[in-house]
């Protein structure tokens, strides 16, 4: 099995926070669980697999497998709230039984998660999604599990629009996203949205030869340099405390394309570009992703469902 196996019981370093809970299972107890064979619909020559059966077992079966285990690259799970109740389809037949509480819960979620970890590669992301009641448990677990150096995000999601409380408390109307990584080296395909209109307007200036617009932004950055952005450039030094972003040789070539702005003081600037602007990165809360009962979309009645984004 390609299961690789720390020197250490368990995952945690001397600074770091572990949760303790009756009955948690040590790492060799989990790894060293036997096996429950399944059989895919698909066979082993596709990429696709879909496996009728607890997904713990899946998982192991999974890990025994070279060409799987530590070779996906995006995990996104959205398991039971520990909201300790039934759930049902819009035909009210069973949909699923959310009943697993408190430490039950967390070592239900915390097998799984070690299995996960195995499964991901050393470029993977992983995307666990809760509510209050439990994310503050499980992301002590996730610490143990990926590491706390390798938690990138909690996101916030607006899940629903504002309702009327009868209870004495604020209305909950957001659920969680816990980011982590396997390493510092995971791939990262930053998402960005457009600019809002107010944005656009910074960009106040018109180029003559072209009539693109553009912001004018400093052409230095904190911090004193000793090498080459720490010299002269074109008889001027960087402002006292800092060093200019570029090498002189770098801010010629700039010069030379028309990217940088000489005030009448003869003082540079270097140009930005509206056409050239890609978006605003994502942020870590997120207002447009709202359950799909709560939009006008087609949903398939699934009660927990979360909305598709792509």
């Amino acid at each position: 099995m390609a299961i690789g196996i720390p020197k250490k019981d368990k995952f945690l370093d001397h600074n770091q926070v572990e949760l303790v809970y009756a009955h948690k299972k040590s790492y060799q107890e989990i790894i060293n669980s036997d096996l429950v064979e399944y059989k895919s619909i698909y066979s082993h020559a596709s990429p696709k697999r879909l496996y009728f059966g607890d997904n713990l077992d899946v998982l192991r079966l999974l890990a025994t497998e070279p060409e799987i285990c530590g070779s996906i690259n995006l995990i996104y799970i959205d398991p039971p709230f520990a909201t300790e109740s039934h759930f049902l389809s819009r035909k009210q037949s069973k949909a699923y039984d959310d009943t697993l509480t408190g430490a039950v819960f967390v070592e239900f979620l915390r097998e799984r998660l070690i299995w996960l970890h195995q499964l991901l590669s050393n470029h993977g992301s992983i995307y666990l999604h809760l509510d209050e009641k439990m994310i503050f448990h499980i992301k002590l677990i996730m610490d143990e599990v990926f590491g706390a150096e390798n938690y990138r995000n909690m996101i916030v999601r607006k899940k629903c629009n504002p309702k009327n409380y009868t209870r004495r408390t604020y209305g909950k109307t957001a659920d969680f996203i816990l980011f982590y990584t396997k390493s510092d080296t995971y791939i990262w395909n930053q998402p960005k949205v457009p600019l809002s209109e107010n944005s656009k307007k910074e960009y106040q200036y018109i180029e003559p030869e072209t009539g693109r617009k553009f912001m004018k932004v400093p052409l230095h950055a904190p911090g004193v340099r000793h090498g080459e952005t720490g010299k002269p450039w074109r008889g001027k030094m960087p402002p006292p405390g800092k060093h200019w972003q570029y090498p002189p040789k770098t801010l010629d070539e700039m010069d030379a394309r028309g990217e940088i702005f000489w005030s009448k003081n003869g003082n540079p600037r270097r140009k930005v570009y509206l056409n050239e602007h890609s978006g605003v990165g994502v942020q870590d809360i997120w207002l447009e992703f709202r359950d799909a009962y709560n939009q006008n979309v087609k949903i398939t009645g699934y009660p927990t469902e979360k909305i598709l984004i792509y």
